[in-house]
């Protein structure tokens, strides 16, 4: 097998795997409350926020879509799944290899909201690293625990 037919298969293996785990409801919460608290929109581009406009360094950012993912994080995400495109469809696979890549989605799944927030804080600035705690990236504002585990609860997900 060439290694370009090679790296196609595993793109394709990745992106099933990835469509399979997007199906648990916990990670459609999880991914539901991280768009709550980044503020995004499918069609958000650089940074926007609901009701006004982006943060980032300087007043700039290339962070874009629902998730407001930048654009190294998404070239490299998306390339692990031989994704090309910026379609709603693609921007919650991305989110959910982000948090593949990052060692989240176990805990997700099991509904340990404590630990999976500790991970995904590392990528997600608006996110708090746990109960009674903060983002990572002061001044960035983060949204609370509870706030996050309501919308988590809302859109349908379970705790451990």
């Amino acid at each position: 097998m060439s290694a370009s037919k090679s790296s196609s298969t595993r793109a394709a293996t990745r992106l099933c795997e990835n469509r399979a785990l997007l199906a648990h409801p916990n990670l459609q919460a999880f991914l539901k409350a991280i768009a709550l608290a980044e503020g995004g929109g499918y069609d958000f581009k650089y940074g926007a926020v609901h009701g006004g406009a982006g943060a980032g360094r300087g007043g700039r950012t290339s962070a874009a879509g629902m998730y407001q993912e930048t654009r190294p994080t998404w070239l490299e995400m998306s390339a692990k799944m031989g994704l090309d495109d910026f379609s709603p469809a693609t921007q919650d696979l991305v989110a959910v290899e982000i948090l593949r890549t990052i060692g989240a989605v176990e805990a997700i799944q099991r509904g340990d909201l404590a630990s999976a927030l500790y991970k995904a804080s590392l990528r997600w600035s608006s996110l708090p690293r746990g109960k009674g705690r903060t983002g990572r990236y002061p001044p960035q504002p983060s949204i609370a625990f509870d706030i996050f585990e309501s919308h988590y609860r809302t859109a349908g997900g379970t705790l451990a």
